[in-house]
């Protein structure tokens, strides 16, 4: 079945063959992202207007919608062109004035004829005490009141739509609504209270009251788990097709990862050694292992990525672990090399500036299988890269590697099992959209010995003591990270007040004290300024924001991050983790213009009062929605129409168990429910998904 179903077809026709939909309508409902009758039943009301019909403007809350019936009184043209006709009407209680601008008189005559009885509903407004009905939407004969519904629903719209558009065709394409067969759990639909799809549309677009548009509403949630499940049995689609890819079991010894315990200064925290255990049982399975590790700044991902390793090593296979870039490369080989050796395992680094009989002397010993870890850049990628088994995979900052990546490093060793660092605490709600097709590990807990890091809000009017207490601390032995703001979109003037930052402290603090690394910079010239900086040449480092991700200097422990208020939380928890590595107390002075917006204010209190990336993100999410928080054009977060990814977190897990459970016990979607589910898909347009049905 890789053809629409036909059940379909009315709902993926071209919107011009409504009634009434011509086609400036059609390029207009295009800044909407409607193009099918499938878009606009999928474009729910935002709010509602209540019309029921009252006696009396008086005692109405004003400004406000009123429906009321009334005797037309007299007409009042305007004194000069362009000002407002008026006409006079009564209602049971009191007078008020309907007003038209740029009135047709003779029109209005006609539908409003003195003494005639008229209902009339629109937003009423005192003016000078008077209450005025400017523009009424309806006015009607009392016999065709009924057409005006008691509550009526309100879409979004956009430049060239009104509303009577939107609903006549939202109406149009309604009709063509067909009744499906169910593709939810009977008793997961029982369970909630939800109704069928057909008739859960039909209610979604006519609420009776405001709390029908409530997103808990029965008919609304279960649109928006439809979203969710059509997405997530893309994911778990995805990931049954990479669990049905060969794998092979890779079962340790335990010896070499018990010597480099016993090479530990002190033991694994308890969540460090939970997500080994889940690591180490994905391995041991037939099929390939997918695995996100999820952590803190500082939680321990490195080790525990090296325990997977020499799991790989002890079964007599290799594994790779990829960076990307040089700088942390580099840094997890010096991190992980003495533990390796501490268990005689051999762990070499590969990247770009390796040439000539050096690579080549690299390339044989790994072919050989002498070379057990590989530490490396996307260098590793490249065509006459040949391991000689490789089992285990480690990519490092997911957000640098795509899927594409992956699968690329899945063909290297053609069953080799994959594990997937990343540093940003997601969300739950996210880290489920996002990587709905790899099981998670978190590892939530911070190991022994890291010490808090102390945070400061500081005025940048207190600069100058801000540079003091640099001066003293420089003095002291001590080294500092100073970041600056991201000022505009223009790498230029980003780049000036780094350089003009840097010239300051260079003359307030001395020469050769202080270097600088900026994203103009070559990447020779980036590893130079940080490698003299991690050697302690210099003592402070002015930076753009590039010194975000990973890197280690345990001897600096003052983080200034200049205008703080300019980054995103996320941003700023990375930031400050890159000091407090080390024995020494830390601190990170974040320094603000004021005033402070009310956000900016709300975000720098965050990170002043708690150092955990998990409750960071969540606010980062309430605050900046899905979208920004990961950057949606390079996410791959689905776009939904109805549902709401923050609000409606918990229907997400709920359709992620769901939808894996489908495909545990229909793999190909034959039964009446995976039929049903075939459907879902290709109403919710998850092409690729599709394909891999007719794939498998």
């Amino acid at each position: 079945m890789s053809s629409r179903p036909e059940i379909l077809f009315p709902l993926f026709a071209g919107l011009d063959t409504l009634p009434g939909v011509g086609p400036k309508t059609v390029k207009n409902l295009d800044g909407l992202e409607i193009e099918r009758p499938r878009d606009l039943i999928f474009t729910l009301p935002i709010s509602g207007v209540d019309r029921r019909k009252r006696k009396t403007v008086q005692g109405a809350d004003l400004p406000g919608v009123v429906t009321v019936e009334v005797t037309v009184g007299q007409h009042r043209a305007p004194a000069r062109r362009g000002g407002a006709y008026r006409v006079v009407v009564e209602d049971e209680a009191t007078a008020f004035q309907l007003v038209f601008f740029h009135a047709n008189e003779p029109y209005l005559r006609q539908i409003l004829p003195t003494g005639a009885r008229r209902v009339v509903s629109g937003k009423v407004e005192l003016f000078d005490g008077m209450a005025q009905m400017v523009h009424p939407d309806h006015v009607l004969e009392p016999r065709e009141a009924d057409e005006i519904p008691e509550f009526e629903p309100v879409y979004p719209l956009t430049a060239g739509i009104t509303q009577k558009m939107m609903s006549k065709a939202v109406a149009a394409a309604m009709t063509r609504a067909p009744e499906l067969a169910e593709w939810i759990d009977p008793a997961q639909k029982a369970q909630a209270g939800w109704p069928g799809w057909h008739a859960a549309v039909k209610a979604a677009h006519n609420p009776q009251i405001l709390a029908d548009l409530s997103p808990a509403h029965p008919a609304r949630e279960r649109l928006a788990y439809d979203e969710f499940l059509a997405h997530q049995l893309t994911l778990a689609l995805a990931r049954a097709r990479l669990r049905r890819g060969k794998g092979r079991a890779t079962v340790g010894t335990g010896a070499l990862q018990a010597m480099v315990l016993q090479a530990l200064p002190y033991s694994l925290t308890g969540a460090q050694t939970r997500a080994i255990s889940e690591i180490a049982a994905d391995m041991a399975q037939e099929s390939r292992m997918n695995r996100l590790l999820q952590g803190d700044v500082g939680s321990g991902k490195t080790l525990v990525a090296l325990k997977a390793l020499l799991i790989a090593v002890e079964a007599g296979g290799q594994g790779v672990m990829m960076a990307p870039t040089e700088i942390l490369a580099r840094q997890h080989l010096e991190g992980l090399r003495p533990l390796a050796e501490s268990a005689g395992v051999v762990l070499e680094i590969l990247t770009g500036r390796d040439k000539g009989a050096v690579r080549k002397a690299k390339l044989a010993a790994l072919a050989k299988g002498d070379i057990q870890i590989l530490v490396g850049t996307h260098a590793v990628f490249q065509k006459d890269v040949e391991f000689a088994d490789l089992r285990l995979a480690v990519v490092d900052e997911q957000h640098r590697f795509g899927v594409r990546q992956r699968l690329e490093l899945g063909r290297k060793g053609a069953l080799a099992d994959v594990l997937v660092m990343t540093a940003t605490p997601i969300p739950r709600s996210l880290a489920l959209a996002q990587y709905g097709d790899m099981d998670v590990s978190v590892l939530d807990e911070k190991p022994p010995g890291r010490k808090p890091i102390k945070t400061a809000l500081v005025n940048m009017a207190r600069m100058d003591e801000v540079v003091d207490h640099l001066r003293k601390a420089i003095k002291a032995g001590h080294q500092a990270y100073w970041v600056c703001p991201l000022v505009e979109e223009s790498e230029a003037v980003d780049l000036s007040s780094a350089e003009e930052r840097f010239r300051r402290l260079r003359a307030s603090l001395g020469e050769g004290v202080v270097g600088l690394v900026h994203g103009q910079m070559s990447a020779e010239g980036k590893d130079a300024a940080m490698r003299a900086f991690q050697a302690g040449e210099t003592s402070v480092l002015v930076a753009t924001t590039v010194i975000e991700v990973g890197v280690d200097v345990t001897n600096a422990t003052i983080m200034v991050i200049e205008r703080a208020e300019s980054f995103g939380l996320a941003q700023l928890h990375q930031l400050r983790g890159r000091v407090g590595r080390g024995e020494a107390d830390s601190t990170c002075l974040m320094m603000y213009q004021a005033p402070l917006s009310q956000s900016g204010e709300q975000r720098l209190a965050t990170m002043r009062d708690t150092d955990d990336g998990f409750k960071i993100s969540e606010v980062d999410l309430e605050m900046r929605g899905a979208g920004d928080l990961i950057g949606t054009a390079q996410s791959g977060l689905p776009k939904f129409r109805v549902a709401d990814l923050e609000a409606q977190t918990a229907l997400m897990a709920v359709a992620q168990s769901d939808a894996r459970k489908l495909m545990h016990d229909d793999p190909v979607l034959q039964s009446p429910r995976g039929k049903a589910a075939r459907v879902l898909l290709w109403l919710m347009q998850q092409d690729q998904a599709i394909r891999l049905i007719s794939v498998g």
